[in-house]
């Protein structure tokens, strides 16, 4: 008896939390739906007489925010969820970053930066105490419920998520905008979902994006890149010599791409540098007159301060608070080179215009009918002055992206180094990984970051994993680990090899991987070992082995089939129950072809 009243007064006094088949008080929709909300003002603070309301439809979540007051306010967030939690350190944590290049694994205790970060590269300013993850967040204690927390729509706003070891916080980010007296804002779509099935809970999410901001369609490109071979030295023989070698040998790769360095300055791009050894427009000419696709390299929102764009138009730039140009040093990384770069501004109409003239220049006077836009984020560029003061930097990019689709007319639309969320319905595919490299840790760095993001393949855009590298100098199992990962990925195939360096061997392995499948692998779990490409009745196993020892794979199968090698063609028989790979290599990866059969 007094074991149990002191149990009684412990539950008074601390209060008592509902657990989860993991011990855990779980995120659920009951406690995100009784969540407090307020708005934030700039110093800080809870904005008295400014309301949110919440309207809830199953599991999405529309909200406004409304000032009731006499008087306008400078908002610089809206809380819209505020969720205690009790998660134990050990949940695992998946996050999106701001910008493309970011994401966020590992668990709530040690979460684990993917790519160049948000917080420490791009300089984005985040709670000191708070892990700061965007647009999509999922918690998944052992032994219970995966929790999905997402913003299903980017039109003005990004939706960012807090993680702390005892509270998530759901935000919105208002840039410190005034919102008059009597005025009220539509804020971000929201939505909500629990679940055993992680993957069908992306699939979901990935619909309702759609519903909210239409996807653009195009068949999924394939092609040849200039960077991961020749980087910024590339030069009009070097492009000619590979367009040769791929007419008579691979035929397939579509689109002939000149990455950055043919252009003599930073946001000078229409016109040819003297390095490059050839006029842009010629090498262009001579792709189409081969039956091939010309493709190009574009950074459309910078420019360096030598330019001339930039020397002629310092007024189409985001300001300082000094009303000046500002430079991408002061606020964020300056760029990778002939930095610091300065952002043009998507809400200035001048601006507009010479995207959709530069672009509509490149795909009727150059008959480029694919663009690889790099450097997009510094179309969101924060920390700056727009012309139109009312507009958040996600309205400044879209705005600026509609300008360049004006221009660009039926051409393929790439984004890189993009702000992902405000990119929806704006691009054809999204580089869904950092640059390749001929090296393992990046070989594994880009497939996590990849695999981690097949949700949206085919639906929201391709993903482009970047590049197909073969040539190097690196084991060869980690080369069939590279090319199982991109395979997985179901998207966008380009090489990056100087193609005219290539053996017999890696020109077959090539041949198989174009067409793309066109279908992203579903993994089992995070620990992104075994994933499945549906075709039809067909299977085809993906499987990765990330560690350096060998390892035996058991794969569940769903019927009796026969099992082949997709690169090889060796038939390895008939299964059923469970297929056993025994012995994969360390850092290697297979690729595996399922028939059912009777």
């Amino acid at each position: 008896m007094r074991t149990y009243l002191a149990l009684l007064v412990l539950l008074i006094c601390f209060g008592w939390r509902s657990t989860g088949s993991s011990g855990a008080a779980e995120v659920t929709t009951e406690t995100v739906k009784s969540a407090p909300a307020r708005a934030i003002g700039v110093d800080g603070r809870e904005l008295n007489g400014v309301k949110v309301e919440r309207r809830w439809d199953g599991e999405l979540c529309r909200s406004r925010l409304v000032n009731e007051g006499a008087a306008g306010v400078n908002v610089n967030e809206v809380v819209l969820f505020d969720l205690p939690h009790s998660y134990p350190a050990e949940t695992h944590l998946y996050g999106e970053g701001f910008t493309m290049l970011s994401e966020t694994t590992g668990t709530i205790g040690t979460p684990k930066d993917m790519g160049l970060t948000d917080r420490s590269h791009y300089k984005i300013p985040q709670p000191g105490d708070a892990t700061t993850v965007y647009g999509l967040m999922t918690l998944w204690p052992a032994g219970g419920d995966c929790a999905m927390l997402a913003f299903t729509s980017c039109r003005r706003f990004i939706g960012r998520f807090y993680v702390r070891r005892g509270s998530v916080r759901v935000v919105v980010d208002t840039e410190g905008l005034e919102l008059g007296a009597g005025q009220s804002w539509e804020l971000e779509e929201f939505m909500f979902d629990s679940g055993p099935d992680r993957n069908a809970m992306l699939s979901k999410l990935g619909e309702r994006i759609v519903k909210n901001h239409p996807p653009l369609k195009i068949a999924e490109p394939t092609g040849w890149c200039s960077w991961y071979c020749f980087g910024s030295h590339v030069t009009a023989e070097d492009v000619l010599k590979n367009l040769d070698y791929i007419a008579k040998n691979i035929p397939q790769l579509r689109y002939i791409q000149i990455d950055d360095g043919y252009q003599p300055a930073m946001g000078d791009w229409l016109e040819t540098g003297t390095a490059f050894g050839g006029n842009v427009q010629g090498v262009l000419k001579q792709i189409r007159e081969k039956g091939f696709e010309p493709a190009i390299w574009v950074a459309p929102f910078i420019a360096e301060a030598g330019s001339h764009v930039f020397q002629q138009h310092p007024d189409w730039f985001i300001k300082g608070d000094d009303g000046k140009p500002l430079g991408a040093d002061k606020v964020t990384f300056k760029g990778w080179r002939r930095g610091p770069w300065y952002a043009l501004d998507g809400t200035n109409p001048e601006v507009r215009k010479h995207l959709e003239n530069l672009f509509r220049t490149m795909r009727n006077e150059w008959g480029c009918t694919y663009f690889k836009l790099d450097a997009n984020f510094w179309g969101a560029m924060h920390g700056g002055h727009h012309y139109d003061p009312n507009a958040t930097r996600v309205e400044a990019y879209r705005r600026g992206m509609e300008a360049v689709l004006r221009g660009a007319g039926d051409s393929f639309i790439l984004g890189c180094n993009h702000p992902i969320w405000p990119s929806f319905g704006l691009i054809h595919g999204s580089r869904s990984s950092n640059d390749i490299k001929r090296d393992w840790g990046r070989f594994a760095g880009t497939a996590r970051q990849n695999l981690n993001r097949n949700w949206q393949n085919g639906r929201l855009w391709w993903n482009d994993p970047d590049c197909v590298v073969l040539t190097g100098k690196l084991p060869k199992e980690e080369y069939t680990f590279h090319t199982a990962a991109v395979y997985a990925t179901g998207g966008m195939v380009l090489s990056g090899d100087d193609l005219t360096t290539i053996d017999s061997g890696q020109l077959a392995i090539l041949r198989k991987m174009v067409p793309p499948a066109g279908v992203a692998a579903e993994f089992e779990d995070d620990s992104l070992r075994v994933g499945r490409i549906r075709l039809g009745e067909k299977q085809v196993l993906c499987l990765l082995n990330w560690d350096e020892a060998a390892a035996n794979v058991s794969v569940k199968l769903e019927g009796p089939c026969r099992v082949s090698d997709y690169w090889s063609g060796e038939d390895l028989g008939k299964h059923e129950g469970v297929l056993e790979v025994k012995g994969m290599a360390g850092h290697s990866g297979r690729v595996l072809v399922c028939e059912p059969v009777k």
